[in-house]
């Protein structure tokens, strides 16, 4: 899928969603570092709210207690977005989990116009792959048995709402590198944008070359197919 044009004078906006123990919030903290670190930029993270919300309770949330959770994780991304200087502004998940989580807990929809329109002011989506171990993490994480229907209602809503999204898969600097060569052509045309900036020319410098190769499966022509794959191209 096409990403959507940026307006390059703001950060760039990425969503990191995906099913629980797939990494989002490790790989938004080695993502700020790494773009940070290899190409110079101001780097920020919005955290997920509702580790916090959970943490400060001590329990999940109540179906009336969703909406608010997502309102505020939507008033924390737009505070951090209005930051002056700031390059990339990394989202550890959005509303979007939030609504997803709603649907399969409670049977409720009802924050879906909410997610859907924080979703689509993102320039960039990262999806994580289901290809990391499930981990126990406390109160935040229902078990293993909900990851697969979580990815399949997230995948279901982006492509619903005709939202770009990258699938990040991968282990430790792997798992990174994914989400770097997703975000590559958004990297590169707002090099483009800012040529006035010496942080961008290098940044363009730096992107120079093909975009990465594209990942196939070597059993199927199924673009949806997330095993066994391999760089097109190679044998």
């Amino acid at each position: 899928m096409s990403m959507p044009a940026t307006d390059v004078s703001l950060p760039l906006k990425v969503a990191i969603v995906g099913a629980e123990s797939t990494g989002k919030s490790n790989l938004a903290r080695a993502l700020a570092d790494a773009l940070a670190c290899e190409f110079g930029l101001r780097c920020a993270v919005v955290d997920e709210y509702l580790r916090e919300w959970c943490e400060r309770h001590d329990r999940t949330p109540l179906a009336d207690e969703q909406m608010a959770i997502a309102l505020e994780h939507v008033r924390r991304i737009d505070a951090a977005a209005a930051q002056r200087g700031l390059d990339v502004l990394l989202c550890d998940t959005t509303p979007l989990m939030v609504a997803v989580y709603s649907d399969l807990l409670f049977d409720d929809r009802s924050l879906e116009p909410l997610a859907r329109d924080c979703q689509q002011r993102m320039d960039a989506t990262l999806l994580t792959s289901l290809d990391l171990p499930w981990v126990a993490d406390g109160l935040q994480r229902d078990g293993p048995h909900v990851r697969e229907p979580v990815d399949a209602r997230v995948r279901a809503r982006l492509n619903d709402w005709h939202t770009a999204w990258s699938l990040v898969s991968g282990s430790g600097t792997a798992r990174t590198a994914s989400a770097i060569d997703a975000l590559r052509p958004l990297l590169r045309e707002r090099a483009r944008g800012r040529r006035s900036s010496g942080l961008f020319s290098r940044l363009e410098g730096s992107l120079v070359g093909p975009p990465g190769r594209r990942w196939v499966c070597e059993r199927c022509d199924d673009p949806d197919c997330e095993h066994l794959s391999r760089p097109q191209g190679e044998c």
